[in-house]
């Protein structure tokens, strides 16, 4: 059960504002239509977004890590 008092979560946007080919951004990872709507979502939606943004950033850690040389 969500509580209606809760406060609402804090975006996740770090001011590095640039979408990549995908429509995700580079500085937070949400996609353009994550952004957009972030004012209107439910902390639950808010969540949700932000459980999509960790397995972004994950996935983007992981294809800079690809072929990096351990000297």
């Amino acid at each position: 059960m969500t509580d209606t008092n809760e406060a609402p979560l804090r975006s996740p946007c770090v001011s590095i504002c640039a979408l990549d080919e995908n429509n995700v951004c580079l500085g937070c990872y949400r996609t353009g239509q994550e952004i957009t709507d972030w004012g209107s979502m439910t902390n639950d939606q808010r969540r949700e977004v932000m459980q999509l943004v960790g397995e972004r950033e994950r996935a983007a850690m992981n294809f800079f890590s690809v072929g990096a040389s351990a000297e």
